[in-house]
């Protein structure tokens, strides 16, 4: 049998070869795991907004519907209202700002 010889050259061309692999394969990675996050995000906000136009629309509907035949009263107060204050809550809970005070290290007082 023969032993392999190389030179400390060549041992080192070879680390650098693997090197730029290696490099190569993980931009490549990367590049596809961040084009995959994009498409999910653009589909999530297609899918939220097809989401939000169809309850809209369905909330539009019963309103109409009960504004045209029903009348009026309770039932016009509560068709009217119950979105309403759905709507109100969401919009409050988004709009509001919040803070986080983070606890002080080692319990010191200033």
């Amino acid at each position: 049998m023969t032993a392999i010889s190389l030179t400390p050259v060549q041992v080192m061309a070879g680390v650098g070869v693997l090197f730029v692999l290696a490099s190569v394969w993980r931009a490549g990675a990367r590049r596809a795991k961040a084009t995959a996050e994009a498409a999910r995000s653009g589909a999530r906000m297609v899918s939220l907004a097809g989401r939000v136009l169809f309850t809209a629309g369905l909330i539009v509907g019963v309103q109409w519907v009960v504004i045209t035949r029903a009348g009026g009263g309770w039932l016009l107060l509560a068709v009217l209202g119950v979105p309403a204050l759905f709507a109100s809550y969401t919009l409050t809970r988004a709009l509001t700002v919040t803070t986080y005070d983070a606890p002080r290290r080692r319990g010191g007082r200033r």
